[in-house]
């Protein structure tokens, strides 16, 4: 995939597009309602998405703009309000409605996010700010997000943002452990799944927006997710034996998709544990339950036809009951509400397909 194949672009002339700028540029301007009808359907007498998630998004969106503090971090003042994965995280959730510095209501505050997180990259191309366990994690979700917003051409003046995007890449590639995978911190040492589907993400979104990767480093990190699978389809912790667990299943599987694997006897049993293990309804009281919801969508998603239409009505219906209705927002106990709001707002506007990671 290119540079700048956003789907507004791709289907709009020039004088749509200024039209469609101007809207965007209002300050009160609407979300916008792209028809999704004809792909991946969840059922053909029902929309992938309907009224009561787009009331949904409206409250969570509010939520979060609220939440964002003076320097572009958001948050109150715990120990994750300077996360810079979070921070990206909540950028994107803004971003999947299509939201970009000087185009959408929620515009200004992708800018101050992504001063926020610019502002925390290093020289050595790490990206770190507010980690309480290990800097890898906003790492990845860091990186993540500058590729999705260089590859939007969200920013004007961009050599600042390339330049820590090509750092925050070569880290990634630099610290890749012997196995294939990463750990929490940029040292070539150890490795597990969950750290590993931040970097392959952040790498695939980098090379989608034409950032060199490495063919070698995707190989490797795909022997390594491979070796993390148990005959029972689900995904261990690590390469070591160990217990399926259906949020690192379904981050194990998005590994697989985001390093080009979409046909694979892998895809299918894992895609099997995930509907025994992990259906809609069944995964409420679970811990890492933001988590897992969002890799989960996005392994169903990717794998298209009757995983998504299977998984989706009920899933959608289930994240959007879990909604405190009156802030907006969503909470995780361990990593707070910015943290839930942005993971469930990023999967409830999936179907969109605003953001390139989520186009094959």
């Amino acid at each position: 995939m290119n540079r700048h194949r956003h789907p507004l672009i791709r289907s709009a002339s020039l004088g749509a597009l200024l039209a469609l700028g101007a809207a965007l540029g209002a300050a009160q301007a609407p979300p916008l309602r792209p028809d999704t009808s004809a792909q991946n359907a969840p059922l053909d007498s029902e929309p992938e998405m309907n009224e009561r998630l787009y009331e949904s998004v409206r409250l969570g969106l509010e939520f979060l703009a609220a939440q964002q503090n003076a320097d572009g971090s958001f948050g109150p003042d715990t120990r994750f309000s300077k996360n810079v994965g979070i921070t990206g995280l909540c950028a994107l959730a803004f971003m999947s409605d299509g939201h970009l510095p000087g185009r959408g209501r929620y515009g200004p505050n992708v800018e101050k996010a992504l001063d926020f997180v610019l502002s925390q990259c290093t020289e050595t191309g790490l990206i770190v700010g507010g980690e309480s366990h290990g800097p890898m994690y906003g790492h990845g979700f860091a990186t993540l997000f500058l590729g999705e917003i260089y590859g939007m051409g969200g920013v004007e003046d961009d050599a600042r943002l390339r330049e820590a995007l090509v750092k925050a890449v070569r880290l990634i590639v630099q610290c890749q452990n012997p196995e294939g995978g990463w750990r929490y911190n940029p040292l070539p040492e150890d490795a597990d799944v969950s750290v590993t589907i931040c970097q392959i993400m952040a790498l695939r979104s980098a090379r989608n927006a034409g950032i060199k990767v490495p063919k070698e480093t995707i190989d490797r990190a795909v022997e390594y997710v491979r070796l993390c699978q148990n005959p029972d389809g689900g995904f261990r912790y690590m390469s070591v034996p160990g217990a399926s667990a259906w949020p690192r299943s379904a981050a194990g599987l998005a590994s697989l998709n985001y390093a080009g694997i979409y046909e694979d006897e892998a895809l299918e049993k894992g895609l099997t544990y995930l509907h025994e293990n992990a259906p809609p309804g069944g995964t409420r009281q679970q811990a890492h339950y933001f988590y897992g919801i969002y890799y989960t969508a996005q392994a169903m998603y990717l794998a298209g036809g009757d995983h998504w239409r299977r998984w989706w009505p009920k899933a959608r219906d289930e994240i959007i009951s879990r909604q405190d209705r009156g802030s907006g927002s969503w909470n995780d106990p361990h990593a707070g509400g910015p943290y839930a709001t942005a993971m469930a707002l990023i999967v409830l506007q999936m179907p969109k397909r605003y953001l390139p990671i989520f186009q094959k």
